[in-house]
């Protein structure tokens, strides 16, 4: 229970955490910028950490000067492309060899040709919205490799949505982020960034299942 409070505290108080680190570390805040947005993109069982948040605060420091704008950008990007190629790469790695590509209680032949074909009409859409999707972004591009959408295909929307997600998000928080409205109820924003995806999610999830 105390590890669930230490990342909600962390989560909800980013600016506060990035800022001491900044403070104390300089230039290595990069390199751990760098890894918690791959881990959260690259990893498919770590999508709770705080990628959206995170950005909007990098973007508020790079707005008064506590770091490179330019830089922030450039890392950042190359983390999220790069995640979600690693989360491809292991979809596409283990996907045939835990379903062993046959029918059984845990894989559906014909499940499994729907979700190739919707990967490969509709995919690129999913990659690039489930960006700003928090948990969504994580699980994405693993299903699109399991799916075996094709690898030049998703690498295009991988680096288009990678691109829309972070410069979109730290360029309005290099801009926005230190107005006193936003610095005095950033943890109503944070929650805001969490739960307004997840309920269009949800909505969705339902509307697609009283259509079905």
């Amino acid at each position: 229970m105390e590890i669930v409070t230490s990342l909600f505290d962390f989560v909800l108080h980013v600016d506060r955490y990035l800022e001491t680190f900044v403070s104390s570390y300089g230039l290595w805040v990069y390199a751990l910028l760098f890894l918690v947005i791959f881990i959260e993109t690259g990893v498919v069982v770590m999508p709770f950490l705080p990628g959206d948040s995170l950005l909007f605060v990098v973007g508020a420091m790079c707005g008064v000067g506590l770091m490179s704008y330019p830089l922030s950008v450039g890392l950042l990007l190359a983390a999220a492309v790069l995640g979600n190629q690693s989360n491809y790469a292991l979809g596409r790695y283990f996907g045939p060899r835990v379903f062993q590509w046959e029918n059984s209680r845990f894989f559906n032949k014909d499940a499994f040709n729907s979700a190739h074909n919707f990967y490969e009409r509709y995919g690129g859409v999913t990659i690039v919205v489930a960006r700003f999707m928090p948990f969504l972004r994580t699980f994405a591009p693993f299903v699109a490799g399991v799916a075996r959408m094709s690898r030049s295909r998703f690498s295009f929307f991988d680096v288009t949505g990678g691109s829309l997600w972070v410069v979109g998000i730290i360029t309005i928080g290099y801009f926005f982020g230190n107005f006193p409205f936003v610095k005095a109820h950033l943890d109503k924003i944070i929650w805001a960034m969490i739960l307004i995806p997840g309920l269009v999610i949800l909505l969705g999830s339902w509307r697609a299942r009283r259509k079905g």
